[in-house]
């Protein structure tokens, strides 16, 4: 783990804390911590001031809400210039979840849930292959994820 000068042991623990349950009353925090409700707060408003503390958000069940199929999908652009008119685009479509810039053969890779095995179709061949720029896409179909979790603090 590397080592951040402007976090410290407090900080660590109070990021534990949220990262377990981002709902977490501050005053619970405190007394858990066996600091003061005060430096609970001041410490989190500095962490989202640094942007170290981004959001808190919460974790949706995709397969609960009915989207059974995932994809991770590599776009290869005519220019890699036009990226941010492609992300404009891809940002329209709800069901792209997720998108990185990357090296390799694809200038961008991204996420996509789906209801069906048709909906994935249409998403990719009707919505995807139709953005202006983009000249391929190669899909690999996600079984579900093994873990997922953040950096170590």
């Amino acid at each position: 783990m590397t080592e951040l000068p402007y976090l410290d042991e407090h900080d660590r623990q109070i990021l534990r804390a949220l990262e377990q349950d981002g709902r977490r009353a501050y005053a619970q925090i405190a007394q858990d911590l066996g600091i003061s409700n005060t430096m609970v707060h001041q410490r989190v408003s500095r962490l989202k001031d640094l942007g170290v503390l981004k959001q808190v958000s919460i974790i949706l069940d995709e397969k609960k809400l009915g989207y059974e199929w995932s994809a991770f999908t590599g776009l290869v652009l005519r220019e890699d210039s036009d990226s941010q008119q492609i992300i404009e685009e891809l940002k329209r479509i709800p069901e792209v979840i997720e998108c990185y810039y990357i090296t390799g053969s694809y200038t961008l890779y991204i996420r996509i849930v789906a209801t069906s095995s048709e909906h994935m179709r249409k998403l990719l061949y009707e919505k995807i292959d139709h953005i202006k720029g983009v000249i391929k896409t190669e899909s690999l179909v996600d079984f579900g994820s093994a873990f997922k979790r953040n950096v170590p603090i």
